[in-house]
């Protein structure tokens, strides 16, 4: 249970920034989209930090539960999967990512952020959330 909890505090923050991000700069987010998918340097470099993050996560964390820590094993796998697909396939991720930006709107893209937010937003409560009613707990309050 420590290790979901220091993930949640460490995912669910960072989540949490990267939504309110995007909510407030979906003009910004469409133009760093654009750019990372005319960069094959970019998709190569994004696909070895999703890689190391997701082996990372899933390494340290791959709790196949009926709860909330699942969540994050589930991240972890995606973030692997996604690493090794923009490595692997990065014309693929170029084309897919060409045809995504040509057919969303800003107002999906606050709406990701809205999404993102949301989730972490929840990992963070359920990390600090925890401790804090863990540390109660052991006090005696």
């Amino acid at each position: 249970m420590q290790k979901s909890i220091f993930l949640a505090k460490l995912i669910g923050p960072f989540l949490a920034v990267c939504g309110v991000a995007m909510i407030f700069n979906t003009d910004a987010f469409r133009v760093i989209g654009e750019e990372i998918i005319k960069s094959p340097a970019f998709i190569y470099f994004a696909g070895l930090f999703a890689l190391v993050a997701g082996l990372a996560i899933v390494n340290t964390h791959n709790e196949w539960v009926v709860d909330w820590r699942v969540t994050i094993t589930l991240l972890g796998w995606l973030c692997l999967i996604a690493g090794v697909v923009r490595l692997v396939f990065p014309r693929f991720v170029e084309t897919l990512g060409t045809s995504a930006l040509a057919s969303i709107s800003n107002s999906w893209i606050a709406g990701e952020g809205v999404v993102i937010l949301a989730l972490g937003t929840w990992l963070s409560f359920k990390g600090y959330g925890q401790q804090s009613a863990g540390s109660k707990r052991r006090g005696g309050k």
